[in-house]
């Protein structure tokens, strides 16, 4: 018998899944992500403790190849518009000049060209929106309708507490679904929700994000974050922030005094339970809320916009829907380290006469040794 002998060499075959670290702007720790969907990487923040090369982009790196430098990369949106309120198109770098504290920078990172984007959409269900929650479902909706198929949506619901109604996702039923889920709760922790947004994954990914707010701006319930921390959270992040206001005051006092009117003659309630029942309907406290929403516009870039019409909004949605998807973003290695804590100022102008730029103005320089995990909101099924 003739034997033959046949020797195997076993064959494996590996599937990988890119993974690129990203960190949100201008100094939050490193965040592992899945990589964006275009070929161009972003650097990333490097552990100062380690040596590191000198970043040297090849056309023959890998997908999983990330870019290493030790000095911090601040990015952050820019609108360039008209005195009439329209989009820009077609600037270059160039055309750019970008400031910190007064010094000039050099911009190392710029994006110009038309792309989808992802939207939270934050639906303030607290009680003083009692009287105006079919208005902001209707707003809401209209701003979804200005959206295109490859734009995603987040929705989350906030009361004294913080619900994902639905993931980031393109599919509009799902999204319609969710924002008719977002019914009246208990409490208005507006501070702890915008810091709990802040710190989600979806808005440390690279990419265009942007915070859509429907709310009247009014806090009666935070716990972890206030006025102050959750503005400082916004300035630490590269998405817009456009605040839809919804003025429900005269609404709901009328509702209040008529609670206490209904009484029984000669009952009287403490004056402890008077106060919880006209918490937040102050016109102190509503004056508050207005100035926060303005506040977190400004240091995000984005607009406030007065919900007083419904035909209003649409116009405006569209414009935020394009600004959105058409803006510039550009980002620059700061010439000077800050101290953790140091607020740094931020000025970008554009060669060209007669336009108006929105963008950040500032930002905090982080302090790493500050991080700990954020809670994840509860879902809402």
């Amino acid at each position: 018998m003739l034997f033959t002998s046949v020797a195997i060499l076993p064959a494996a075959t590996q599937s990988r899944t890119s993974r690129a670290r990203t960190v949100a702007t201008p100094t939050p720790p490193p965040v592992v992500q899945n990589a964006p969907a275009s070929s161009e990487r972003r650097p990333v923040l490097a552990d100062r403790s380690r040596p590191v090369p000198t970043p040297t982009p090849s056309s023959s790196a890998s997908e999983d190849d990330v870019v290493r430098v030790d000095t911090d990369l601040v990015t952050t949106p820019v609108s360039v518009l008209d005195r009439n309120g329209r989009f820009i198109p077609g600037l270059k770098k160039k055309d750019f000049k970008i400031f910190e504290n007064d010094v000039p920078q050099t911009i190392t990172y710029f994006q110009s060209e038309e792309q989808p984007f992802t939207v939270v959409l934050m639906i303030d269900i607290s009680p003083s929106t009692k009287y105006a929650m079919d208005d902001i479902h209707y707003a809401a909706l209209t701003f979804v309708n200005q959206l295109r198929p490859a734009d995603k949506v987040m929705v989350v619901a906030f009361d004294q507490r913080v619900h994902i109604l639905t993931e980031p996702t393109g599919d509009r039923q799902q999204v319609y679904a969710a924002i008719y889920r977002a019914q009246f709760g208990s409490g208005t922790s507006i501070y702890d929700a915008v810091t709990t947004v802040a710190n989600l994954d979806v808005i440390k990914q690279v990419g265009r994000k942007a915070v859509v707010m429907f709310t009247d701006g009014v806090d009666t319930t935070s716990r972890s974050a206030d006025y102050q921390s959750s503005v400082q959270d916004v300035e630490e992040i590269d998405a817009l922030v456009y605040p839809i206001h919804y003025n429900t005051q005269q609404q709901n006092n009328n509702a209040a005094l008529a609670a206490i009117a209904s009484l029984p003659p000669g009952i009287q309630l403490p004056p402890d339970i008077v106060y919880r029942i006209r918490k937040g309907q102050s016109a102190a406290e509503y004056e508050t809320g207005k100035e926060y929403l303005e506040t977190l516009a400004n240091n995000s870039g984005g607009r406030i916009f007065e919900a007083d019409s419904i035909q209003n909004l649409e116009t405006s949605f569209a414009g935020i829907a394009e600004e959105l998807r058409r803006q510039y973003s550009v980002g620059y290695y700061a010439e000077k380290a800050g101290q953790p804590g140091e607020r740094k100022r931020i000025k970008i102008l554009v060669s060209r006469p007669n336009v108006v730029t929105r963008s950040k103005t500032s930002y905090i320089v982080h302090d790493k040794s500050e991080d700990s995990p954020q809670p994840r909101p509860q879902s809402m099924n």
